[in-house]
């Protein structure tokens, strides 16, 4: 009777996703969105050094490009951008770094497109689908070498929910997000958008 009922079990079982289905279900569900709103915890670690961080809080996405990432820990950093410039702000060392948001080759950044037209096929050349438990992973190779990335790995649940991203660097570092509480189309005041670094804070340009 256990292995009928084993049988039984396995046969209504969800049937594994088609790789072509998963990346058209993502993209739909991203680039109908105009707003997103999301707890992220993100894990960096240094390969060689052996130096792993782990930081949190808030991030929000409007289209096209604006982001916000208000860390909780450490609590003050910022990261913020309008569209076209990209802010980076430290606490600990009273220093505001601006860039242009096209030329910034930060991992977060390449986040944005989760509100641009995300295009799998446009941006990567090689594909694999494998299965996480209930959520489905899909890994992605870069068509281009020139990027700041060698691998992407996004793990997304039965709903086409982005719950995690890996990101494999060219230097081998790993950068790690894990996301909770999405919130899509949410109002978003665009005032958290642009951004006045502290009074007395040091100002760089990216260049420098």
């Amino acid at each position: 009777m256990r292995v009928i009922a084993l049988i039984a079990l396995l046969s209504l079982a969800a049937p594994a996703r088609d790789l072509s289905e998963v990346l058209r279900s993502v993209e739909q569900r991203y680039n109908r969105a105009a707003t997103l709103e999301v707890h992220f915890e993100q894990r960096y670690l240094a390969q060689g050094a052996g130096r792993r961080t782990t930081e949190s809080g808030e991030l929000a996405l409007r289209k096209p490009g604006r982001m916000r990432w208000s860390y909780a820990a450490p609590a003050g950093k910022v990261f913020v951008s309008d569209g076209k410039v990209l802010w980076f702000y430290s606490p600990e060392e009273n220093r505001a770094e601006r860039s242009r948001m096209k030329d910034t080759e930060d991992f977060r950044a390449p986040l944005a497109f989760l509100l641009g037209k995300l295009d799998f096929k446009r941006d990567f050349g090689n594909f694999e689908l494998k299965d996480t438990g209930a959520d489905s992973t899909i890994v992605a190779l870069p068509k281009s070498d020139k990027l700041p990335y060698t691998r992407v790995e996004f793990t997304v649940t039965p709903q086409n929910v982005i719950r995690r991203l890996l990101v494999q660097g060219t230097d081998a570092t790993v950068m790690e997000f894990l996301f909770s509480n999405e919130r899509l189309n949410a109002p978003v005041n665009d005032a958290i958008f642009r951004y006045t670094p502290p009074k007395g804070a040091e100002i760089m340009e990216a260049e420098q």
